[in-house]
């Protein structure tokens, strides 16, 4: 397992050949709670994974055992001013977008708390593990302010937007069934075991074809709300960006030799 990290407290682990790349969470002694200095290591390692071509699924996971990040550092904000919080934007903002516009899919494993910030890290991702202990939610008006890490527009996305008013007018927080229920996650599994099944997922996903990946990820995340005509041209785009690619080749070749493919990636 090669293990590469970014500042503090982010870690990325690449399996060393399965081509699955896991983005740690490393700050346990204060709930990942996301800092300057921790947002612009989320971004650093965004940047890098992205522009990897052997990394063909990204699983975002938390080293704290029981909390998966409870959003943003609100002890370091409490001593700034006006000018430190608008110099901090752009750095935070930075860090959720590096993490929904990672160009791989992308699952979140989520167990214990997932709030605020926390959450819109997991919303940024395709896809969502949570186990038994999960608790989620966008509580930001108790605090005076609105989800700014993209809640507002993905959580909607997810499970319309009444729904999606409901929980950020409330604040409240979602216990794991009831978050599985209302579509908030994907995945529910059992106490302790997210983790292991995103990445289980994450390898099952990572054994097809990466620019097939890339491509059918950027159709479902540009398509989306557009009306059919436009969403057509989208997939048409990205149709076209595969179909004459070397996986594509083999893709057809392995089939017709009753083989698994060999991936060139590109």
């Amino acid at each position: 397992m090669d293990e590469e990290r970014f500042g503090e407290f982010v870690v990325v682990r690449r399996d060393g050949g399965g081509h699955v790349a896991e983005l740690v969470l490393d700050r346990p002694k204060a709930m990942n709670a996301v800092s300057t200095e921790m947002a612009r290591s989320l971004s650093g390692a965004c940047a890098a994974l992205g522009a990897d071509r052997d990394v063909r699924v990204v699983v975002l996971t938390s080293s704290h055992e029981r909390a998966f990040c409870v959003g943003a550092d609100l002890k370091e904000r409490n001593s700034f001013t006006d000018a430190d919080l608008l110099r901090q934007r752009p750095v935070t903002r930075a860090a959720y977008t590096g993490v929904l516009e990672l160009p791989q899919p992308t699952v979140a494993a989520v167990h214990g708390f997932a709030l605020g910030g926390g959450f819109e890290l997991a919303l940024a991702c395709d896809l969502i593990v949570a186990d038994g202990t999960a608790v989620v939610g966008l509580p930001e008006v108790s605090v005076g302010v609105i989800p700014g890490g993209g809640g507002t527009q993905l959580l909607p996305r997810r499970v319309g937007a009444a729904r999606a008013a409901e929980l950020v007018f409330t604040a409240r927080r979602v216990a794991a069934p009831e978050a599985r229920e209302l579509g908030l996650v994907d995945l529910l599994v059992d106490e302790g075991r997210d983790r292991e099944e995103a990445l289980a997922l994450a390898g099952r996903i990572a054994a097809h074809s990466p620019v097939g990946l890339r491509a059918a990820k950027r159709a479902l995340r540009l398509g989306h709300g557009l009306d059919l005509r436009a969403g057509l041209e989208v997939e048409d785009a990205a149709w076209r960006s595969v179909a004459f690619s070397g996986d594509r080749a083999e893709g057809v070749a392995a089939f017709n030799e009753k083989r698994a493919p060999r991936w060139p990636g590109e």
